[in-house]
């Protein structure tokens, strides 16, 4: 197995993992709501995040770690490779955590989430807009509703509110001139071959 990618501050990444064996990882309303109350808890201080879509049986983020000072005021550290590991070890912990309540809840034993979980980095600027789109209506490209709009579990809906949030609207908003142009720029599929390089292969049942 290669080694991931290093998750380095500062940069930008597309975050993507799915169930095991295909294997749900939200089965009822609550679990979509607890697993973001643990992105609070684990990474949230450590990352920013842009956009996300949790679906049944996987999710996509857009993320950007945050900066090596940023880091180093939640604990210091002796060099940026100890940074990038602290920041991975978050993600574990998110994910460890989430698995251990699943499986108590439902009776079930063993890993949840693919390892390791898939992260390409974002390196122009001219990809995220599409991007944001692409991981916006998830939910309708796998049939899962007929208009992303309607599905609870993402980001498009606190972006286009002002509802307390941790996604960084005002810079997503930026990125399309405004709420207005953010709206109209969904109504069209995104480009993906445009982005194809910061896609993943996805299974949803």
């Amino acid at each position: 197995m290669s080694h991931p990618e290093p998750l380095v501050p500062g940069e930008y990444y597309h975050i993507y993992n799915r169930g095991n064996n295909r294997e749900n990882l939200f089965r009822e309303a609550r679990n979509y709501d607890y697993f973001m109350r643990l992105y609070g808890r684990y990474v949230s201080p450590v990352v920013e995040l842009y956009a996300f879509c949790l679906l049944r049986n996987h999710f996509h983020l857009l993320m950007r770690i945050r900066e090596v000072e940023t880091l180093c005021s939640i604990r210091p550290f002796s060099s940026i490779e100890e940074a990038q590991d602290y920041v991975s070890l978050q993600f574990s912990n998110w994910f460890s955590t989430y698995t251990k309540s699943i499986n108590k809840a439902y009776g079930r034993s063993g890993n949840l989430f693919m390892r390791p979980f898939k992260r390409k980095r974002v390196d122009s600027d001219r990809y995220f807009q599409q991007l944001v789109i692409y991981i916006h209506r998830n939910p309708q490209t796998h049939g899962l509703v007929t208009d992303f709009r309607a599905w609870p579990y993402s980001s498009y809906g606190v972006l286009t509110s002002d509802r307390k949030t941790t996604v960084r609207r005002a810079e997503v908003l930026a990125w399309f001139d405004g709420p207005q142009p953010f709206v109209a720029a969904h109504q069209i599929a995104p480009n993906e071959p445009l982005i194809r390089d910061l896609l993943f292969d996805e299974v949803e049942d």
